[in-house]
């Protein structure tokens, strides 16, 4: 799908990630409906983007229903929202736990459950989620922040299938490391030599390169990290021992460490 003239719903568009892909498809020429809940750097780059600004809680299910009810109408959806989820699970509290499954993947499930009727009888549409590689490999500290990209990449998948015979394309991307914006630059923590990053950019680049080419999945990540997730899939045990060899589970705690005053977004 061409971005220009299309209308995009974008979520999580107040961190550095969601400003990068509002400015790319912007400069494909498309119109932005922007939400986040920190207000004066959504209206900012609102202004900037001549987009419309809805500030928004996605964890509070009414805010989200009014969303839906004013801009379930767009003609693409990134959902790119999240919360970091990571800590272990005896150090969560229940409402953490409610409050991260809501905005990480009920909150996406339900706006594309609200959107591709509208999609599929205008005959056009995409959804693009913006998951992780946590949402194919799982890491120490992050079971449920795995338990909701893992959810997502199946829930996109198969909303996928459902849609393959329809104009309405899913998309899938998943950002490993990303320097200078998102929850891992800030949490502020040295990665293992060897271990490379992306930026924001490339992954903007790569949502828009996922809907215009219909891509069912898209890794935002150095080749080495590619591989390791192949590796990961057909052999998981030996991939996770391999990871702990090399002190991916310090890596995880630090990571879980510097995102615990984010937890409740």
């Amino acid at each position: 799908m061409e971005l220009r003239d299309r209308t995009v719903l974008l979520t999580g568009a107040t961190g550095g990630i969601g400003h990068a892909i509002a400015r790319a498809c912007a400069a494909r020429g498309a119109s932005l409906v922007l939400t986040g809940r920190r207000t004066d750097v959504l209206e900012g780059l609102a202004a900037e983007l001549g987009a419309q600004s809805v500030a928004v809680d996605l964890a509070d299910r009414a805010q989200l229903d009014r969303l839906l009810a004013d801009h379930g109408d767009a003609d693409v959806l990134i959902a790119n929202a999240a919360l970091p989820a990571t800590g272990l699970i005896s150090e969560l509290t229940v409402e953490q736990i409610d409050r991260m499954l809501d905005v990480n993947l009920r909150a996406p499930v339900m706006m594309a459950q609200r959107m591709v009727p509208g999609m599929l009888s205008r005959g056009a549409g995409h959804l693009v989620f913006i998951s992780s590689l946590s949402g194919k490999v799982p890491s120490a500290h992050s079971s449920i922040y795995n338990a909701t990209k893992f959810g997502m990449r199946g829930f996109a998948g198969a909303l996928r299938e459902e849609l393959h015979d329809t104009n309405v394309g899913v998309s899938t991307v998943f950002p490993g490391f990303i320097r200078d914006a998102g929850m891992f630059a800030e949490a502020d923590i040295e990665l293992p030599p060897g271990v490379g990053t992306r930026s924001p950019e490339e992954v903007a680049e790569a949502t828009v390169r996922a809907i215009e080419r219909n891509r069912r999945e898209v890794d935002v990540a150095p080749l080495s990290m590619r591989a390791g997730v192949m590796v990961a899939g057909m052999a998981p045990e030996l991939a996770s021992r391999f990871q702990r060899r090399m002190g991916a589970g310090d890596v995880a705690e630090r990571l879980a460490a510097g995102q615990a005053g984010r937890r409740d977004g």
